[in-house]
């Protein structure tokens, strides 16, 4: 029974290292969504954190504030889905073979 409590103990260490080396790359990795034919585009890492954003001079018009608005927050939705799922393929690599598929287990708020 230790040879399986050790084993089990390495996969935890290959585990905790995997995630430590995904979530850094998480933090490199970038995502850039575009809103209005360009008009808008917000840029974000995998770790949901704003990077940039970008916003065309002929958007910007005090008589329309609220299309602006509205576009900075299409953007800013649409990069966060998108760095979601660039986070999910990352954490489904880094924990590949090491987690049993277990239908139903929900290891989001894990980052997994």
């Amino acid at each position: 029974m230790s040879l399986n409590m050790q084993d089990m103990m390495a996969r935890v260490q290959e585990l905790q290292s995997r995630m430590a080396e995904a979530q850094q790359k998480l933090r490199e990795l970038e995502t850039t969504a575009e809103v209005g034919g360009g008009m808008v585009r917000v840029t974000m890492n995998g770790k949901q954190e704003v990077r940039k954003i970008s916003i065309e001079k002929s958007v910007v018009t005090p008589d329309d504030v609220e299309l602006l608005e509205d576009l900075i927050l299409s953007a800013v939705n649409k990069a966060i889905d998108q760095s979601q799922k660039m986070a999910k393929e990352e954490m489904g690599s880094a924990t590949a073979g090491l987690m049993p598929n277990i239908p139903g287990l929900d290891l989001g708020n894990l980052g997994l």
